[in-house]
């Protein structure tokens, strides 16, 4: 059976009962706009198109990576360390929010680590007195130097450290920087060093 559709008549308008879309003409296909706001449908297409844009983008050049939290590690001289971002360069731990930036791309100053030192510091960087209120970098701790003020940064209870290393001379300091060691560059130099004299009758010198 054939179906029979409504004709309009010859001067153009539309049969009677048929409704004419908006803008006029009676084929107009769903991507049309009406003059009261753009089409739903062109909208959609374009933002899929977008989406798409996108993940392929993402695709092509990868996610940006995600920079690592701080980090420790060991120094050349073998103590306590922040690892920069590239992961290879491994600053002293007191070079962390001196005013200096020591890795490329400045992390060791960051505003975020450095905003309320030694609170926003990791725990790896900071190492406390015997005073509460006093505190060091924790590579500054057993490094024959009394940082502290009161030497709990070389002696025990507060601090355990080895016995002196090969360029220190062990004996009671009577200088306020030095602790139980003095570097033996200072033996025998006609100058007391040492609370027992050690150091200019003992000590075999550098």
């Amino acid at each position: 059976m054939n179906k029979i559709f409504p004709q309009g008549n010859v001067n153009g308008s539309a049969a009677p009962g048929s409704k004419a879309l908006p803008g006029g003409e009676a084929g107009c296909s769903l991507l049309c706009c009406s003059r009261r706001g753009a089409c739903l449908s062109a909208f959609v297409l374009l933002l899929l198109a977008t989406l798409a844009a996108l993940i392929t983008l993402v695709t092509f050049l990868g996610l940006p990576a995600r920079m690592p939290g701080p980090q420790a590690c060991r120094t050349p001289t073998n103590r306590t360390g922040f690892l920069c971002h590239d992961q290879r360069s491994c600053i002293p731990a007191s070079g962390v929010c001196d005013g200096v930036h020591t890795c490329v791309h400045g992390e060791d100053e960051d505003e975020g680590l450095c905003r309320a030192v030694p609170q926003s510091l990791p725990s790896f960087l900071v190492a406390h007195c015997g005073n509460p209120a006093t505190w060091i970098y924790s590579d500054q701790r057993c490094d024959g130097t009394n940082n502290c003020g009161d030497c709990s940064d070389e002696l025990s209870p507060v601090a355990e450290c080895p016995p002196c290393g090969t360029g220190w001379w062990r004996c009671p300091s009577t200088f306020f920087r030095y602790c139980d060691c003095i570097p033996r560059s200072l033996c025998r130099d006609h100058v007391q060093h040492c609370s027992d004299w050690s150091d200019e009758y003992s000590c075999p010198g550098p």
